[in-house]
């Protein structure tokens, strides 16, 4: 995950801290937007974009969301004015941390991707299990059904198949 992480240009420019902006209820008045946005936050989701990719992200930050939350995933209290959010997923095949703050009146920001190295090793181990289980219920499979060969008939001293 690493050397994918580190050589695919997608992730190269979304690990660049870059603009970002709220997407949600786009047709709605900006004070709408604004309580909206932290409602979402607070209820452990928003919606995203990395202005300068057109990448658009559906986050989650809260155990009820997203299995990889951690406390204190969505901050309010860290600067005035702000919401700093972290929330981690897994974009094509690679784990990732989004990082970023959001201001709360113009409801845009900064942020970057980050490499996850310690959900990429948990992944990774729970991908060997899943393997090792599959491979120990085959072999158990095998051993359970097998037939054991018979040597084909020797068709040669008969006179081929068929022929007595």
């Amino acid at each position: 995950q690493r050397s994918k992480f580190d050589s695919d240009e997608l992730f190269r420019r979304l690990s660049r801290e870059s603009e970002v902006r709220y997407t949600g209820y786009r047709e709605r008045a900006m004070e709408e937007r604004r309580m909206r946005f932290v409602n979402d936050c607070r209820k452990g989701y928003a919606e995203i974009s990395m202005v300068a990719s057109g990448t658009n992200l559906q986050l989650y930050f809260n155990a009820n969301h997203n299995p990889y939350a951690q406390e204190q995933d969505c901050d309010f209290e860290r600067e005035r004015g702000k919401v700093h959010l972290r929330s981690s997923f897994i974009m094509n095949g690679v784990c990732v941390r989004f990082r970023g703050w959001v201001d709360l009146d113009r409801l845009d920001g900064a942020a970057c991707l980050e490499f996850d190295e310690q959900r990429a090793q948990q992944e990774d181990a729970q991908l060997q299990e899943q393997i090792q289980s599959y491979n120990q219920r085959m072999a158990e499979s095998r051993r359970i059904y097998h037939t054991p060969q018979t040597p084909p008939e020797d068709h040669h001293h008969r006179g081929g198949p068929g022929l007595p």
